[in-house]
């Protein structure tokens, strides 16, 4: 999947996801701000390309462990996740996870 139709895949699919899982996932405000992140014209590229790639794989329904199995489904996502925060740490800003939390309030 090339760069555009990541990011085609991610704004048709993110909020449906996101909706989808609601509270089921303690890292959800993590996801929303790598979502606003990507969103951020400030945001490096190489940071988008980890962004893109991990959000692609949070909102497949193609996983390694499937998202309906109880207390299994979202370990995978989570490593996913979590090893991408860690990449792109320095590129995610307060202000992410302000809109983040705005929302998830709504």
């Amino acid at each position: 999947m090339e760069e555009n139709q990541k990011l085609k895949f991610i704004k048709t699919n993110f909020w449906k996801k996101v909706k989808e899982t609601g509270k089921k996932i303690p890292f959800l405000k993590d996801v929303v701000a790598m979502y606003y992140c990507l969103m951020d014209e400030n945001t490096s590229l190489s940071a988008k390309t980890s962004i893109a790639l991990a959000l692609v794989y949070f909102i497949s329904p193609i996983d390694a462990i499937p998202d309906v199995i109880l207390a299994l489904g979202f370990t995978d996502d989570a490593g996913v996740i979590a090893t991408t925060l860690l990449i792109i740490k320095s590129q995610l800003k307060p202000e992410h996870y302000t809109k983040a939390n705005e929302s998830l309030s709504t």
